[in-house]
């Protein structure tokens, strides 16, 4: 009998390591042998998972959509007011992409490639996300659902950090706990709005103050 749980572990290693292979090459530009290599399987193993690079490709970014409308369902359930919930919305989604920066750039990139049926459910699936962002938008400003400015300013924020995989790296002082910060007060209050998280805030004064000393 099948191990379940390791029958699934192997199962989310090789689609981590094709979501990573697929970022940093390109879906076109991947071969399965390469995502065989890269999970230290054969093909014939890599194909007891998947059928095909399509199914490989869709499977990461379907997931990857579904996880994000998960996340969307949950801080809705979790939260009363509108502004509390955008302000959720953003630091969960922030945080989100921390952990699946890949599964990002796929959905983000690579959804073109896939055949039409599957781009129109994974698409669906995107479009019910911005819509929930859209409606929470349009609660915060006071307007109702219909409201024409939900979903482009729901877009403008999906463009603040849909695409913070390009220049977000790891290791930096402004991690994505803090940029989902940033992101809530830029939105919220604009650019005035915007200050350093305390820790570093701290960490500045307390090198100025070194200065000081040496001068």
């Amino acid at each position: 009998m099948r191990d379940p749980a390791g029958y699934d572990g192997q199962r989310e290693m090789i689609l981590s390591n094709a979501a990573q292979l697929f970022a940093q090459r390109g879906y076109a530009g991947t071969s399965m042998n390469e995502v065989a290599a890269a999970c230290g399987v054969s093909k014939a193993t890599l194909y007891h998972y998947v059928r095909d690079k399509h199914d490989l490709a869709v499977r990461i970014a379907e997931e990857h959509v579904q996880r994000l409308e998960a996340v969307v369902e949950e801080v809705m359930r979790e939260h009363s007011t509108p502004e509390a919930r955008l302000a959720a919305l953003i630091r969960s989604f922030v945080a989100e992409y921390a952990v699946a920066q890949n599964a990002q750039r796929v959905l983000t990139e690579d959804v073109r490639f896939l055949r039409e049926e599957d781009q129109a459910r994974i698409i669906g699936v995107e479009r019910r996300v911005v819509a929930a962002f859209a409606r929470t938008i349009a609660e915060v400003r006071g307007e109702d659902a219909t409201s024409k400015l939900g979903k482009p300013m729901a877009m403008l924020l999906f463009g603040m950090i849909n695409w913070m995989f390009t220049w977000m790296k790891p290791g930096r002082e402004l991690d994505h706990e803090a940029i989902g910060e940033i992101v809530a007060d830029l939105f919220f209050g604009g650019v005035r709005a915007v200050a350093l998280p305390p820790a570093l805030a701290a960490k500045g004064d307390r090198a100025t103050a070194g200065a000081r000393k040496v001068r």
